[in-house]
């Protein structure tokens, strides 16, 4: 792993960003099902898949260069802001999971393929490209018909509270992953992403026990389903995210962090039997189109173009 991110400093910057986000989404997509079979409270799956990956990332942060002073420690309150976002993201679309299933929670998460180009507008005065507004009406489409909203697709014991709960995740996933691509601007970058994961580890343990309760222990069969998480998710998953995404423009980065839905829709149909219904594969065939559009020929940038 710590062979991949390094290699990232030396390959050509139009190339590898956008694969390495990619494959991170990939990876953060077994979240879910993961997560589902362990069996755990949001607030106890939250807690652990944040702390368990902890001594991974300490590793990584190690080993990264050294020179200047890490991000973390020159602003932990972006650490301590993405990692509560993060947290109540977790906490948030956990819940969900139970409530519209892995698949559809995900895909109703993923609106930050909206919110997050805005921030970054708004904020950042990041200009927004003709080609991504040309593909969102098809992205947004591929997003309805995944979720099975139209054709009663979805699956989970309360369709409507898990909307609810996956919406405002979508609101703490899009802050948080503007500030993950934030804090990867200035160099060590997994020294800055394990503060955050510290962070939502430690407000997921305080939100968690207010909210759903936190199991100390959920039994050995729950802990390896959640190390799974971990590593899958937190490590592999997210930490090639945030050395990725910098890297590119925010539309590119948010519509290929959309694979991250598909994947995990085919997962749940492959692992839960969660059956997708054939506009939900017409929804994913359209959000996969927008990815090749948006992030086709030309569309991914250096961190000096996206960055001015």
């Amino acid at each position: 792993m710590s062979r991949l991110i390094h290699a990232t400093d030396h390959l050509p910057k139009h190339r590898t960003p956008w694969l390495g986000t990619a494959v991170g989404a990939l990876f953060v997509a077994t979240s879910g099902v993961f997560v589902s079979l362990s069996g755990t409270s949001p607030g106890t799956a939250s807690v652990y898949r944040c702390a368990l990956a902890l001594p991974f990332l300490a590793l990584l942060a190690f080993r990264e260069r050294r020179g200047e002073t890490p991000p973390s420690q020159r602003r932990p309150g972006l650490a301590l802001a993405a990692g509560t976002l993060f947290s109540v993201d977790m906490l948030l679309w956990t819940q969900a999971i139970a409530e519209v299933g892995a698949g559809l929670s995900a895909v109703i998460v993923n609106l930050q393929v909206v919110l997050v180009p805005a921030l970054a507008w708004l904020v950042d005065r990041e200009p927004v490209t003709r080609r991504y507004l040309l593909a969102m009406p098809v992205v947004l489409l591929g997003v309805v018909l995944t979720s099975g909203l139209l054709d009663g697709g979805g699956t989970g014991a309360d369709p409507v509270a898990g909307t609810i709960h996956a919406a405002l995740a979508a609101l703490c996933y899009s802050g948080f992953l503007f500030l993950l691509r934030r804090s990867g601007r200035r160099g060590q970058t997994v020294r800055s992403y394990l503060a955050m994961m510290a962070s939502a580890a430690l407000v997921s343990a305080v939100l968690g026990a207010v909210w759903t309760g936190v199991d100390l222990f959920p039994g050995w069969a729950a802990v390896g389903w959640l190390l799974l998480v971990a590593v899958c998710g937190q490590v592999l998953g997210w930490l090639l995210v945030a050395v990725c995404l910098p890297h590119l423009s925010s539309q590119v980065g948010a519509v290929l962090l959309l694979l991250t839905p598909v994947g995990a829709l085919v997962l749940g149909a492959v692992v839960l039997a969660e059956r997708p219904t054939p506009l939900q594969l017409v929804g994913c065939a359209l959000i996969l189109g927008g990815v090749l559009v948006v992030a086709g020929v030309r569309a991914v940038r250096s961190r000096s173009r996206a960055f001015p």
